[in-house]
């Protein structure tokens, strides 16, 4: 449906969307008072000569994109939690409004008899209240010294807990998507293969593997669309996409126009974990091993599997014929769980970081 192809791709954020053109990256974020927050940076574009080369610039598309995305993902967090903390102040304060309103007028008499006692103390009580505003300018100092003291050491334990978390992160994920369909299929079906021809049984073996791959990562999927804050995060997605496509079908970015669009984009990133499962069920006809060995090779081939995958969704988002709709078929079904219908706001959210990063000389955007 696309009349152009273009080279801006974005991400959901926490409560917002990220758009990352050829010149600009821009976040837009929806603060709970519904003002919308701008940040935008200049799009890093020294890549190094090797690493435009095919195959090659999968892997160092991943890791930039993912180095960014967790940028903004982690801005957008601070910001939703400002937020969390700002409306749980105002509860507190609420409560506390009303606890001393009822606590007045439950008692009339003690209230008009603390009023004479303040009419005839105020004297001896000016001094008291000067003390207490120094007290309180002197705690407010303190506390900003405080706050900038621990935001030095949210820094330090901030890069730490980021580092050990990409490290769990990635251990989970190779212990998940790499060595348990491996286990199991040694486990169960490896039994059933003794007899059949060693490429036959390889080839079930990568077949079963991928299955197990799939139906791991459509449960995770799954699972976490139906927490709250993800299902949001979900509906931001579907209008970043749905932007995208306006955008290039020519239309003016209103959300009268981007509404209808499909919220279904080839380019998607949940399309290029498909497919590398995909081409992980190829390579893995080629690796002879078993156990340990076996998840090592696969291991070893990610950069092989990634830089494939990346092609095909390169192919994918260039061309529209029936090899690149099979590809992308796939990708599309899971896009049913990833992406979700967004609201207006979203949509405003999704545009806002759009108009931020399209380019001035349309030639520098072509995909």
């Amino acid at each position: 449906m696309a009349n152009k192809k273009t080279s801006i791709g974005g991400q959901a954020l926490m409560e917002g969307i990220m758009m990352r053109g050829p010149e600009m990256t821009a976040m837009a974020v929806r603060r709970a008072d519904g003002e919308i927050v701008m940040e935008e940076f200049p799009t890093n574009n020294s890549v190094p000569k090797i690493c435009k080369l095919p195959l090659i610039r999968g892997v160092y598309g991943m890791v930039t994109s993912m180095a960014v995305g967790y940028k903004c993902m982690m801005r957008s967090a601070d910001l939703y939690a400002d937020d969390l903390i700002t409306e749980e102040e105002a509860k507190e304060a609420a409560k506390a409004a009303e606890k001393q309103t009822a606590d007045g007028s439950d008692s009339p008499e003690g209230a008009t008899a603390t009023e004479t006692v303040a009419e005839s103390t105020s004297d001896t009580t000016a001094p008291a209240e000067k003390a207490e505003k120094a007290e309180k300018k002197e705690s407010k100092k303190a506390d900003k010294k405080d706050k900038k003291d621990n935001k030095e050491e949210e820094g330090v334990f901030g890069t730490a807990a980021m580092i050990i978390t990409v490290v769990l992160a990635v251990a989970l994920m190779l212990g998940l998507f790499f060595w348990l369909p491996t286990f199991l299929y040694d486990l169960t079906v490896a039994k059933l293969t003794t007899d059949l021809s060693p490429i036959l049984a390889r080839f079930i073996r990568s077949l079963t593997e991928a299955m197990v791959r799939v139906l791991l990562l459509v449960g995770y999927m799954l699972a976490i669309s139906q927490m709250k804050e993800i299902k949001r995060t979900f509906m931001f997605h579907g209008a970043e996409h749905k932007t995208i496509f306006c955008y290039e079908q020519g239309l003016p970015l209103t959300v009268e126009n981007v509404r209808p669009m499909r919220r279904f984009h080839p380019r998607c990133g949940t399309s290029f974990l498909i497919l590398m499962v995909l081409v992980g069920i190829l390579l893995g006809l080629l690796i002879p091993f078993t156990g340990w060995l076996r998840v090592v090779c696969k291991i070893a081939l990610i950069p092989f599997t990634v830089g494939i995958g990346y092609e095909l969704i390169k192919l994918a988002g260039r061309y529209d014929n029936f090899f690149t709709r099979m590809i992308s078929a796939p990708g599309v079904w899971l896009q049913h769980i990833t992406t979700k219908e967004p609201d207006d706001a979203m949509i405003e959210c999704a545009i806002a970081a759009m108009e931020r990063v399209i380019p001035e000389d349309q030639e520098k955007d072509n995909w």
